[in-house]
């Protein structure tokens, strides 16, 4: 069967596939496909979140630029990413401790029944502690502090949408240590330019230091995908090539897409998108 992922309503996305699964949770309609040319793809109220086999680009450039730019951080947490990539390349870091807030426990179980080769068995690591809660809920009241948030969110409708806002941002740089740093998808730079320009201008109206990074994934509509870090004391975008690259050897990272040169390049933004987040 057919299924399609609709984008303001006027641009379609169509995929043949074998539905696997599908369920209404509390929060959302899950559904499970088997496709020829992404493997097994994760659909959340028809929007595509990940696919087998091209989702290590999406979460290595979610985790690898912010987390190698602190180098050895401690402690991690991560709002969302219930699939369980995101927390898969966080724990090719010597961190401490993992906390992952997941608002619909749905997704991680089908996740790992269904998708179990993003995990990785990650979920049964000792250092993470999950938390099935509203994850600006747990911000807002968490004595805790961490040295990287990582928002691995769908787009800001539903329940995700009070992971957009100012006073969540707020909040994320509340519950980081002093040299801590943020980082979260946001939007395709050609079809979702507003949800770019919108979160880029919120982030580093707080953060002292704010960057966009783009990398190309084929899941996802529109060309270049966008994510934008904020960092309390690194400037990101000045980092030194050389240091980056000692970091990543000295930590022999195995990744398919994410290497020291990836990213510095993943701060090269084209004119247009300059001109959009001025």
């Amino acid at each position: 069967m057919w299924f399609y992922e609709t984008l303001h309503s006027e641009i379609k996305l169509g995929i043949k596939g074998r539905l696997l699964h599908k369920k209404k949770t509390p929060y959302q309609q899950c559904c499970i496909y088997q496709t020829k040319n992404f493997g097994r793809l994760l659909l959340l109220d028809d929007a595509i979140q990940t696919t087998e086999y091209d989702e290590y680009i999406y979460h290595e450039m979610l985790v690898h630029p912010a987390l190698i730019s602190l180098y050895k951080p401690k402690s991690v947490l991560i709002v969302g990413g219930g699939d369980g990539g995101a927390l898969r390349e966080v724990l090719k870091h010597p961190v401490e401790e993992v906390v992952m807030v997941e608002i619909d426990k749905d997704v991680i179980e089908l996740s790992k029944k269904y998708l179990p080769s993003l995990s990785k068995g990650a979920f049964s690591d000792k250092r993470l502690g999950l938390i099935i809660d509203d994850g600006a809920k747990y911000i807002n009241e968490t004595g805790k502090k961490f040295d990287a948030v990582i928002i691995d969110s769908p787009d800001p409708v539903g329940p995700a949408k009070s992971l957009f806002s100012l006073k969540f941002y707020q909040s994320v740089f509340n519950v980081l240590k002093a040299g801590g740093i943020m980082i979260r998808q946001s939007g395709s730079t050609f079809l979702q330019s507003g949800e770019l320009k919108s979160n880029y201008r919120k982030i580093s109206k707080i953060f002292p230091y704010a960057a966009v990074q783009i990398a190309a994934i084929p899941t996802y509509i529109g060309g270049f995908f966008s994510f934008i870090l904020g960092s309390k004391k690194i400037n990101i975008r000045r980092l030194n090539e050389k240091n980056i690259e000692e970091r990543v050897l000295s930590l022999d990272l195995k990744t398919k897409y994410y290497n020291s040169q990836i990213q510095k390049a993943s701060f090269i933004l084209p004119n247009k998108i300059k001109e959009r987040i001025k």
